[in-house]
This record gives structure tokens, sequence and C-alpha cells, in this order.
């Protein structure tokens, strides 16, 4: 009999447990030793670990299974750092193919707009490479050496002219002296041009030659006969008397003409192409 006053004595049951305390279940048995480690790193059960938040597009971490004495708080309070890293590595991986497929978006732009440059500039550079016509530039120096051959042509007349009414005889040899001089000069000119690229220029360079050298011999030949003109029984009643240098500067005249009508008739396409001077057979 108890005490009075005394806690009434539980009687236990033979085998087990007393009668007040509930057998336990396999819920309510105590943690694995490993749980218990991860509280005792963690700080204990009330210190709660915040986890890293993640978008939709980056991997969870598998939850940890339910049941067992804190199973869920335990997952959530910690991660294994081998799962960390896989998270960061993952992460890291997404930036740099979000990164790639910007530069590449770029890259894509950049070589749009560099072709559509290159596809509008190509006329440019077409125009610009296509070489000028290299006839162009000869036929222009010709052109100035051709204005200066018919310079004398005048003094060459009058001259002649003098001779024949036997007046000023010295002025008139020495103007056709000159004459003859400047032909000369044209001829040694126009060897120095480059006339290659002329249509038929073998046969228009030999005719002003000819032309040029054939005048120089007519007024050289017409100097003599004023020569001979101012001597004695040169002139008879007011008139030249003739002689063989008024013949001979005729047939060279007359070569020269033939020569000049040749080279006109090959100059005056050419010409009329560049916008150049065309000449007639006594211009030249």
């Amino acid at each position: 009999m108890p005490a009075p006053g005394s806690a009434p004595q539980v009687p236990e049951r033979p085998g087990g447990a007393p009668y007040a305390i509930r057998p336990g279940r396999p819920g309510d048995r105590p943690p694995p030793s490993e749980f218990d480690g991860l509280f005792r790193d963690s700080g204990g059960a009330d210190e709660t670990q915040q986890l890293p938040q993640f978008g939709p597009d980056v991997p969870q971490p598998p939850s940890p299974p339910s049941g067992g004495h804190g199973g869920g708080g335990g997952g959530r309070r910690r991660m294994s750092r081998g799962m960390l890293i896989g998270v960061v590595v993952a992460g890291c991986a997404l930036a740099g193919l979000a990164a790639g497929a910007v530069l590449s978006m770029g890259g894509d732009d950049d070589k749009k707009k560099n072709d559509t440059t290159l596809s509008d500039s190509s006329p440019s550079a077409e125009q610009s490479s296509e070489p000028a016509d290299p006839a162009e530039p000869q036929a222009k120096a010709l052109d100035a050496l051709l204005a200066d051959s018919n310079n004398s042509r005048a003094s060459v007349i009058k001259a002649v002219d003098n001779i024949k009414s036997c007046k000023d005889l010295t002025t008139a040899a020495s103007d056709l002296r000159t004459a003859a001089g400047q032909r000369n000069d044209l001829v040694t000119r126009l060897g120095k041009l480059s006339v290659d690229k002329l249509p038929d220029n073998a046969r228009l360079t030999a005719s002003l030659t000819k032309a040029w050298k054939s005048s120089a011999r007519a007024d050289n030949e017409y100097a003599a006969w004023a020569d001979q003109t101012g001597g004695k029984r040169g002139c008879h009643k007011g008139k030249a008397r003739r002689t063989p240098r008024v013949g001979a500067a005729e047939r060279a005249s007359g070569e020269a003409t033939q020569a000049k009508k040749t080279a006109s008739g090959l100059w005056n396409p050419i010409a009329s192409r560049y916008g150049l001077t065309t000449h007639e057979a006594t211009e030249l």
C-alpha cells in the first residue's frame, strides 16, 4: 500500500516499457548519428541556413526524402559541397551560352552590315578601277604639236611673194630659213611623243614627218632663190629670174602637200573622237 499523500506507482509491463510510456515507432526513433552531426554543424535546429534562389532555368537540387526526425528541415538547412559546386557550374554554363548567343547575333549583324557596305561600294570600286582610254592623252599631246605646225605659213607665203617681186630679199631669205628650222623642230618633237595607242599611228607619224621635212626643204630652196635674186642679174624689170632653186622648192612643196593630205585624213577622225582640233592639209 502506498503511503498516504504519495504518488501512485505505475506497474511495469512485463518485458516492455512502462504502461504510461508508449512504445516508440520507427518515426519516433532517435535520428542517426549523421543527422545529429548536421545539427551540431549548423548551430542547432533553431538556426536556419539561407539557400540561394534559383531561376526557372537553373536545375533545382533534389529535395531530401520526407519523414524521419527533422528530415525536411535538415535538407533545407544544409546542402552538400558537391551539390553547390554543381549548381554554380550549371549557372556559369548557362551564362556562357547566353553570352555566346548575344555575340553570335552581333557578329551576324556586323557581317550583314559589312556585306551591305561592300555591295553598295562595289559599283564605285569597279568604276574607279576601269582604266582610262590610253589613246586620249596621246591624242591631246599630238593636238598641241599640230597647233604649232602652221605658225610660219603666213611668213613663208609673204617671203616667196617678195622674192618674186624682188622686194626685201634679205628679210625674205631669213624668214624662210627660220620657217625651215621650225619645220625640223616639229619633226624632232614628234619623235619624242608616244602615239602608239592612236589608230594607224605609224602612217600618221610617217605622213607628218614627210610633210614637215619636205616643207623645210622647200623653205630652204626658196631662201636660196632669194639669195640668187639679190645678186647680179637676179631681177629683170622688177621680177625675179627663175632658177633651178625654184623648181626644187616647188617639188618639195608638192611632196609636203600630199603628205599633209594623208596626215589630215588620219588625224581628223581622232580629233573628232576626243573633241580636239581638226586640220586641213594646208594648215599643217
